[in-house]
């Protein structure tokens, strides 16, 4: 066996003293990157993917879920905090149906199931009743609560008054609730939604007003519209408002980027603040007006046209002078008599106009002052590019301007809401962050190793047969064997003797060989 051994070290080690020093590189290159491949991918295919399966769990439901877990044999990972747990990614989904059917996570609190836990309620007495049942409430509100969006934890604690028939309604102690609540890293709540966990803690609990209701978080008390004095919807109103305008500002300043950035490059720093009016205005017009071509008048819709003529007799006032006593002395007597015509005529017209009934309602989003500011890298402008850089950004103004009511004619006044800043920036160095391989890329990276493993290892066997054909070659011609020769004088016997057996002790095999020799030639 350690011949053997002996052999194969003996043959390793002359391939390795016949192959170059390139030849040598490339080998120990080929064998390293073969070694790291295969630790690789064995990583990669022997290792459990853990998915996280449950989070923001008490030291309660975390004991919960590690039981079951032992108890059905399967691998986990606990975080640091001890509220989150990861399961392998394979059994994730049964796990988290499993533990979710049997009601291992309570997040902290029971709720109305406490109740049918025990097998019967006969012997509890009232107090041990009411205690359980305000325990019971204050969890079935707690899981209402963390089941909303953003909540991370919450705590709960309810007062309920004592029910009894000596007192007055207005005499009675009112409920009310405390609740604390525990928001996930970097959220905060709407008012609207603040709104509706007031809501919800009302409809909840019953006789419960929203003024006895208080709610806080570590980083402040949450207040309601109805207790804050704030009408209904005011503050989601400002919200909407609030992202009304930075869209604006936002798509304008994404659009003037397009537009400057291929002329400046990409250093280049643009700032927009505008200021919209958001009241909506609605008006009514009731128009009355002559038609066109008409000589201003309107439709005939009727006309009456009535003519009428008459002839009476007419005689002159007289009479026979009288002396009686009822007669007038004097009087003028009748002279003759004579007819009078008459004639009359009248037209009655009525006229229709045009009566036109305007509903006008403005658009709430008024744009109603605007001003742009960039900054531009030294040396990138000069003044010829100045004067046009600025004069896009002033008809830019002057465009969204148009209807705000202000004089966008005057060049003064739109040149004042125009800035152009030429100045070196500063240079901060940014945080490098470095991210581990994903698997595909891992992937990728060991086929295209083995890909470059198996080219090098098609040329060693090439070059290896070639060698091998080559040697076959020599092998047909006859070995010369030189062996060291020794002076054999007399008068240095002590001497050869000398380096007889420092041969024999250093190189046996070149001793023993050289015995033959000189047995041969005997």
């Amino acid at each position: 066996m350690n011949e053997r051994f002996a052999q194969a070290r003996q043959r390793l080690t002359q391939f390795w003293g016949q192959m170059g020093k390139k030849q040598k590189i490339w080998l120990g290159a080929s064998i390293g990157v073969l070694v790291l491949s295969i630790i690789l991918l064995t990583y990669i295919f022997t290792r459990t993917d853990y998915e996280v399966a449950f989070t923001n769990l008490d030291a309660t439901d975390s004991a919960a879920v590690m039981n079951y877990l032992d108890s059905g044999g399967i691998t986990y990972q606990l975080s640091p905090n001890g509220k989150s747990i990861s399961v392998p990614s394979a059994v994730a989904s049964r796990v988290k149906v499993d533990v979710g059917s049997q009601g291992l996570v309570k997040n902290g609190s029971m709720g109305f199931g406490a109740f049918s836990e025990g097998s019967s309620t006969f012997g509890t007495t009232d107090n041990e009743f009411n205690v359980k049942y305000l325990n019971a409430l204050n969890g079935e509100v707690q899981q209402l609560l963390n089941g909303m969006q953003g909540v991370e934890s919450s705590k709960v604690l309810v007062n309920l008054p004592e029910e009894t028939v000596f007192l007055t309604p207005e005499d009675k102690d009112q409920a009310s609730a405390s609740i604390m609540m525990n928001f996930t890293a970097g959220y905060r709540p709407s008012q609207k939604e603040i709104d509706g966990y007031y809501n919800l803690v009302k409809t909840a609990i019953p006789k419960l007003a929203i003024e006895n209701i208080t709610i806080t978080s570590p980083q402040g008390e949450l207040l309601s519209s109805a207790t804050n004095g704030i009408a209904a919807g005011a503050t989601e109103a400002a919200e909407t408002q609030f992202q009304i305008q930075r869209k604006y500002e936002s798509e304008l300043k994404k659009n003037i980027q397009q537009f400057l950035g291929p002329l400046l490059g990409d250093n280049l720093v643009i700032s927009v603040a505008s200021s919209f009016n958001f009241d909506k205005k609605k008006s009514e017009e009731q128009l009355v007006k002559p038609l066109e071509n008409n000589n201003n008048n309107g439709i005939i819709i009727s006309e009456e046209t009535n003519t009428n003529s008459s002839t009476n007799g007419n005689s002159q006032a007289g009479g026979v002078a009288g002396t009686g006593e009822t007669d007038v002395p004097g009087y003028n007597a009748a002279q003759g008599s004579g007819n009078s015509e008459s004639e009359q005529s009248s037209r009655i017209t009525n006229y229709d106009v045009n009566r036109i009934n305007n509903l006008i309602e403005s658009a709430p989003y008024q744009i109603k002052d605007l001003s742009i500011s960039i900054g531009v890298e030294e040396g990138k402008l000069n003044e010829q590019s100045l004067a046009s850089v600025t004069s896009y950004l002033t008809s830019v103004v002057r465009a969204q301007l148009a209807n705000s009511g202000q004089d966008v004619n005057d060049d003064l006044l739109i040149g004042k809401k125009v800035a152009v800043i030429s100045q070196n920036f500063a240079v901060n160095g940014g945080n490098n962050s470095v991210s581990g391989l994903s698997t595909g890329w891992a992937i990728g990276i060991g086929a295209a190793a083995l890909a470059i493993i198996g080219a090098l290892a098609v040329m060693l066997v090439r070059r290896r047969r070639k060698n091998a054909a080559q040697e076959e070659l020599v092998a047909d011609e006859p070995i010369k064997v030189e062996y060291p020769s020794l002076d054999m004088d007399v008068s240095q016997e002590s001497q050869a003797r000398k380096n007889l057996e420092t041969l024999a002790k250093r190189k046996p095999e070149e001793f023993v060989n050289l015995l033959r020799s000189w047995l041969v030639e005997e």
